[in-house]
């Protein structure tokens, strides 16, 4: 008898067309993405190197991407860590108040942190953890909150300030923000995908409530505190409005306060300006580069339940 011949379908040019608009598709995501990575560094590099040119030339030709040694110098870095200049061809010393003002903005940066997230992890260990009544009328008010913009509320808590006689202080900077609505909404929202067993078996083995949640559930919320230190470390030391509106005191000045200082209308040090600047990033690296480890897994936090 003859043998009957069944040919399989054919699967392969499907295969190859589909391998093939994957390919595509991955290489033009990653032009896109070299192209945006290209477009936020620009400005950076150009800072970086307008901080080794002197400040006249930063005045006629503004900030550049010329990379030129023959224009760079380290004169401004010398000034920044020396309060050393170069005036009429000689070396003269002109004080400044910049590392100061570095000491006041990494102390109220630490404290901030630190406080926004003991208390904002309190408040959604609770919000999440536990049953009671009201507990989504809080959380919906806690939400309802990031929906007003922070300027408007500026005055309410400038008077409440002057009330609770905290200006000039660090903690009439800081007492306003301890409890941000974004950070309590994401660590509530973290802690959702936590297994609530782990709560009965720590009341099990005769744990009160406080050991289970500093020993027990904290661990857990690492890449959630990460993911938080990191923006919280971003706003608390970026900010300029709140803490000038608060301190009265020069000495109490932080970073960006102190450098928007430099302009004035009878002369701008360029110079301190721009050195400085870029070494204010380096404790916002280091935070970024201490937690990068759990700062994704942190953010991506419940996008995929399972």
């Amino acid at each position: 008898m003859a043998e009957l011949k069944v040919n399989a379908p054919e699967k392969e040019p499907k295969y190859h067309s589909m391998r093939a608009q994957h390919t595509l598709l991955t290489v033009l995501s990653m032009i896109l993405f070299t192209l945006l990575a290209l477009l936020v560094l620009y400005p950076l590099v150009a800072a970086f190197l307008a901080s080794f040119r002197p400040g006249q030339e930063l005045l006629r030709y503004g900030l550049n991407f010329n990379p030129d040694p023959r224009g760079l110098t380290l004169d401004n870095y010398i000034y920044l860590f020396t309060q050393k200049a170069v005036k009429d061809g000689e070396w003269v010393k002109i004080p400044h108040r910049y590392f100061l003002w570095y000491k006041n903005s990494l102390l109220l940066t630490v404290i901030s942190v630190c406080c926004t997230l003991f208390f904002c992890y309190m408040v959604a260990y609770g919000l999440s953890m536990y049953d009671f009544k009201l507990r989504n009328t809080l959380f919906f008010i806690v939400i309802a909150t990031m929906m007003v913009p922070g300027v408007i509320l500026m005055l309410p808590m400038y008077q409440e300030i002057i009330t609770l006689k905290l200006i000039n202080t660090t903690a009439g900077v800081i007492l306003p923000g301890i409890c941000g609505a974004s950070t309590i909404f994401f660590f509530r929202q973290f802690m959702q995908g936590l297994p609530r067993e782990l709560l009965d078996a720590g009341r099990i083995d005769g744990a009160n409530e406080y050991r289970i949640c500093f020993t027990i559930m904290l661990p857990l919320t690492k890449p959630a505190f990460a993911a938080m230190a990191i923006l919280s470390a971003m706003g608390a030391w970026n900010d300029m409005l709140w803490p000038m509106l608060v301190y009265r005191d020069a000495s109490k000045f932080t970073l960006p306060i102190g450098l928007n200082t430099l302009l004035t209308p009878y002369g701008n040090n360029y110079d301190l300006l721009i050195a400085g600047s870029c070494f204010s990033i380096v404790p916002l690296l280091i935070v970024f580069f201490a937690f990068q480890r759990y700062f994704i897994s942190g953010m991506t936090a419940g996008a995929v339940k399972g």
